[in-house]
């Protein structure tokens, strides 16, 4: 991996703190960072770290999972299967802004003389908490402070508490607002074809030229103004409103106004010396894809009664229940330096608000903390945040696996469309269309088939819970496994099945023939599948009835999928005894890696694609990626040559590849490696490795410090459905310790250089692996073994 520089957040302005991300001076150098590192998700909703006064900012937007407007792709040369439809999440009106203006004049950081100054994130209180002291132009001193949460207990909720107090009299405003930001940005910067700014980063948004939000309905009353919308193109709806609460002894006076793109309730105050002005604001969002605006008004209101009614301090005393109970699943303890654990806690933290509530859709690239790679569902979700969930929240797991299979006629039709059998999953997409306009690093990606596949049997096995094969797992493995049959071939003179003409996880290295992690995956997913079919057909005879009527499966069908995995292509270079990404791989010439200068990564935004795509050069893990998850078809020499061929080559253009390359490097003992690519993983938004966290949180490099942590340095494995371990803690760390659910067990690990600790502390027995030797655990009862040998590391 190319070195990157690390842009630490500055110790004094960002001190270490294991449970909070503390912010201890306004900084317009690192606002944009702010934006992103501070913002507030739960899911379902999200906010992003803007200050209530709602400038300066870099990014100001709020989403709501799944609400997009939808445009034409406008491809500069057609051609027939192109996607069509252009799917963006949309920034919804924001609801967090709160102008204060003291004697006429407003608070504006910049400029503002703050003579105490502390932004906070709490992660198990999750809350938003700014305090500060403003000497006005006037010399006035003013207290502020402000409490904002995005409820994960109310899906639908957020709300911010917001306390002034002043040392003299003064008049005193405070503009309370709902805005529409999507519709009053300036359209005059230049623009390509598409819509987004010209010479902007690939990976960012588009920004639409037309209207997207069309008001019609409101609501307006007391503190209170609601507004329905509708979409230009894609015809989703949204309720959206605010109300307020009033504590004071001060004299004050409201005057609400409204219009479609701005509504608002500005507090006339006059303020008496040292008296407390308390203004508290619930805001709420709902979105459908087919219940008209006002209902959403009538849904928005019937929210905000409940707001109103329970108050503030119960949607605070609620998130901290929600907290504790996700921290009890989900703590990752390390005994290292403290930045260590703080760092490990905000990624945790950031997987429990992308996620939380994300019940009857995917979990975007980003989460809902920017708009980059527009809003859209990747593969991401299956292969670096499934693992977390099903290990810590598996109730979230089965609904992303619902969700798959919500979308799975639209698959269904995708790969007709492509004249294949079966069903393929869109690259990226929100409503299930595939969004991707450029086939080569999009469509051609047909692993994600086998990725979907893969979470589908990894949250079998870890949970033990055939169920959910019966409900959605086995239709969507039938029309897999049918497309790998029909995407491969039988070579006639070797027997052996190949699968042409497609991209692995690798974005520099595309349409190739015999991709290594694709056939292996594919393999793995035909395999799954006849397995699956198999027990319906034998344990579930009413299910297998549904199966067939749905799927019109016939018998064959499954005896032809076998004798593809048996048959299937895996590249090997027997002089080299490495695995060759794809077929044609190594013949390829290496890129000039020593005469590259390091601002000219990512490469992907400096070089032509055909420039990139007749080196070896490597965007991502692929062979390391596949070594990774199915890690069990790989000996350990295996796997240290194809680590010491591959990461030389592997740029680290993509987040998705650090926390990759830190489990492989554990395993094969080199430590160093594992803690340097860890290292990138964890720091990638808190040290804008990548250059861009402004965009956005990187959700899945969240999830893959998890798996560092448990899979990498724990030395975890869940193969088969057996759970075993083969701790490799690095020499600095003193100690790891995490939680785990897996079947019906709750068990504690517990790692130092002395000992391993396990215990289920709740649920049935349990038999584990540790480096070989089976342990038998009895709820209730902690066992340790002594800790390995460095050689157990190798077996």
């Amino acid at each position: 991996m190319i070195p990157r520089k690390l842009k630490l957040l500055p110790e004094h302005l960002y001190p270490s703190d294991e449970w909070r991300i503390v912010e201890t001076s306004f900084s317009e150098d690192w606002m944009g960072n702010a934006e992103t590192i501070f913002g507030l998700s739960n899911g379902f909703l999200g906010v992003r770290g803007l200050f209530e006064e709602g400038r300066p900012a870099i990014e100001s937007a709020t989403f709501c999972n799944g609400f997009h407007e939808t445009w034409p792709i406008r491809h500069a040369e057609e051609a027939f299967g192109f996607a069509r439809t252009g799917q963006t999440i949309v920034n919804v009106p924001d609801a967090t802004i709160m102008k204060l203006y003291v004697d006429d004049e407003p608070l504006y950081l910049p400029t503002a003389r703050l003579t105490e100054y502390e932004r906070s994130l709490d992660f198990r209180e999750g809350v938003l908490v700014r305090t500060m002291n403003w000497s006005s132009p006037a010399g006035k001193q003013v207290q502020i402070s402000s409490r904002r949460l995005v409820s994960l207990e109310y899906r639908h909720v957020g709300a911010i508490r917001f306390e002034i107090c002043i040392d003299t009299d003064a008049p005193v405003v405070i503009s309370s607002q709902l805005l529409n930001r999507q519709d009053s940005r300036a359209t005059d910067e230049p623009r390509n074809g598409n819509g987004r700014r010209a010479n902007d980063d690939p990976r960012r948004a588009k920004s639409f030229e037309h209207r997207v939000l069309n008001a019609t309905d409101h609501d307006s009353r007391d503190l209170r103004v609601v507004t329905g919308y509708r979409t230009t193109n894609s015809r989703m709806t949204l309720g959206v409103g605010i109300d307020h609460d009033v504590q004071t002894d001060n004299e004050w006076y409201p005057t609400p106004t409204w219009s479609a793109d701005l509504g608002k309730v500005v507090f006339t105050v006059d303020a008496r010396a040292g008296v407390p002005f308390v203004v508290t604001k619930y805001f709420t969002y709902h979105t459908s894809r087919s219940v008209p605006p006002v209902e959403l008004v009538d849904r928005a209101n019937r929210t905000l009664d409940r707001c109103t009614r329970a108050g503030y301090d119960e949607l605070e005393r609620a998130q901290r229940v929600f907290l504790s109970d996700f921290w009890d699943r989900s703590d990752v303890a390390v005994d290292a330096a403290p930045r260590v654990q703080q760092a490990i806690r905000w990624n945790i933290f950031q997987l429990c608000q992308a996620s939380a509530r994300a019940e009857t859709t995917g979990i975007p690239a980003k989460g809902l903390t920017g708009q980059a790679y527009e809003g859209h569902y990747f593969w991401d979700t299956e292969v670096y945040v499934v693992p977390f969930l099903t290990y810590t929240s598996s109730r979230i797991s089965r609904n992303l696996l619902r969700f798959r299979h919500s979308m799975l006629d639209l698959a269904r039709e995708r790969a007709a469309e492509l004249s294949e059998r079966g069903a393929l999953f869109p690259w990226r997409t929100i409503n299930g269309e595939e969004a991707s306009s450029y086939y080569a690093a999009g469509t051609a990606q047909y692993h994600i088939d086998a990725d979907i596949a893969y979470a589908i049997r990894r949250y079998a096995d870890v949970r033990g819970d055939r169920e959910i094969l019966a409900e959605v797992g086995a239709e969507i493995l039938v029309e897999t496994a049918r497309l790998w049959v029909g995407l491969g071939f039988f070579n006639p003179k070797s027997k052996a099945f190949h699968i042409h003409g497609v991209t692995g996880p690798d974005e520099y290295t595309t349409v190739v023939n015999d991709n290594t992690f694709t056939n292996l995956m594919a393999r793995a997913n035909l395999r799954f599948a006849a397995e699956v079919v198999d027990w319906v057909r034998d344990e579930r005879p009413e299910v297998f009835s549904h199966l067939q009527h749905v799927t019109r499966l016939e018998a064959s069908e499954v005896v032809e999928w076998r004798r593809a995995a048996e048959a299937m292509c895996i590249p090997y270079d027997s002089e080299r005894g490495i695995h060759p990404q794809d077929a044609n791989f190594l013949e390829k010439e290496v890129w000039d890696f020593d005469n590259t200068p390091v601002d000219r990564y990512p490469l992907l935004l400096h070089y032509h694609p055909l420039v990139i795509y007749r080196h070896q050069v490597i965007k991502q893990a692929d062979v390391v990626l596949a070594m990774v998850l199915l890690g069990n078809e790989f000996t350990i020499e295996e796997k240290r040559r194809n680590f010491d061929y591959y990461d030389p080559l592997t740029t680290g253009d993509s987040s998705l590849s650090a926390c990759v390359q830190s489990i492989l490097a554990a395993e094969i003992g080199y430590e160093k490696k594992a803690l340097e690519y860890f290292q990138y993983a964890l720091m990638m938004d808190l040290a804008d490795v990548a250059g861009n966290v402004v965009d956005g949180v990187h959700v899945a490099s969240t999830g893959g410090v998890w798996m560092a942590l448990t899979y990498g340095f724990g030395g975890m494995s869940d193969f088969g459905g057996k759970l075993s371990f083969t701790p490799r803690l690095p020499g600095g760390w003193k100690r790891l310790r995490f939680p785990l659910r897996f079947h019906e067990s709750r068990l504690r690990v517990d790692f130092d250089h002395e000992r391993y600790r396990f215990e289920v502390f709740d649920g049935e027995p349990l038999s584990i692996t540790v480096c070989g030797t089976e342990l038998h655990l009895e709820p209730g009862v902690p066992q340790e073994v002594p800790a390995a040998a460095e050689s157990c590391a190798d077996e």
